[in-house]
């Protein structure tokens, strides 16, 4: 492969990498200010606090009632992360192994949830859930997010499931393996990277997913993330370094999932792994 080593593309190289460079950049100092003023007594006009304290982190863990808070979106992401898992994993299956008219449709309609911003079909769907009842309820805002996060289960489970040969699940049926035991002991060894993966950045989108949650979750029923947004906007004077040590505890539970699910789950090994276990 030969390099291009004139003067334009050397220009156009370091363009990108001081664009990269100034985001990252960007994006550590708001970091940096956020979780700084989280322990600053006293912060105003200077490049560093008066003093240092830790009394922002108990004031909002009391003020915002985030143990509840966080109580309920531990609950919502498990709830969401197994309804998407069991629903979004069998329809893939369904879809990659049948061929039925309509089916690119089906397929099509799947993919609208993920490609129209969620606005637009977000107060629809709080309507519905209004008049239903659901809306402000826990169900209700799993509800919610399963909207997006079903198709997308389903969108990343497909390839996978195609790569698996139908002979292996036929020999498994010649060897008298019900329904079950073919799942248990055949598929679900394939499958688990895929559903890995699918589970991985559910959860990531669960934490993150703001303008459905927002529409129809209740006061019993927040999020942390919604939580946050009624912290930051919510009528009366707040102090900014309690609603800053908001936003830390945020960030550091977003972290500390990630961590967790990367533990298992390595998403710079899905595809490879995917397309080597039928080689197996």
């Amino acid at each position: 492969m030969i390099r291009d080593t004139t003067l334009g593309s050397k220009l156009w190289a370091a363009a990108i990498w001081a664009t990269v460079g100034f985001f990252v950049i960007n994006l550590f100092a708001m970091i940096a200010t956020v979780v700084t003023s989280s322990f600053a007594t006293r912060w105003l006009g200077t490049w560093l606090p008066a003093g240092w304290t830790t009394r922002w982190y108990s004031s909002a863990w009391s003020e915002f009632q985030l143990w509840d808070v966080l109580i309920v979106t531990f609950q919502v992401i498990g709830a969401v992360v197994l309804i998407s898992g069991t629903l979004g994993v069998t329809a893939a299956y369904a879809l990659a192994r049948r061929d039925f008219p309509g089916k690119r449709l089906l397929v099509l309609l799947f993919l609208l949830p993920l490609l129209i911003p969620s606005m637009t079909f977000g107060i629809p769907l709080a309507t519905v859930l209004y008049r239903t009842g659901l809306a402000g309820t826990f169900w209700g805002v799993v509800a919610a997010n399963l909207v997006p996060t079903v198709p997308f289960v389903i969108l990343v489970m497909i390839p996978f499931i195609e790569q698996i040969d139908p002979k292996i699940e036929a020999a498994a049926r010649v060897f008298g393996a019900n329904t079950f035991k073919l799942f248990v002991y055949v598929l679900l060894p394939l499958l688990l990277p895929g559903i890995l993966a699918a589970l991985l950045l559910v959860l990531v989108r669960t934490i993150a997913m703001f303008e459905l949650t927002f529409l129809v979750a209740g006061p019993t029923s927040q999020t942390l993330v919604v939580a946050l947004y009624y912290a930051v906007f919510a009528a009366g004077v707040r102090a900014v370094q309690s609603i800053d040590a908001m936003a830390v505890i945020y960030m550091v539970t977003t972290l500390v999932w990630l961590i967790i699910a990367l533990r298992f789950v390595n998403p710079t090994q899905i595809v490879t792994r995917a397309k080597q276990q039928p080689a197996h």
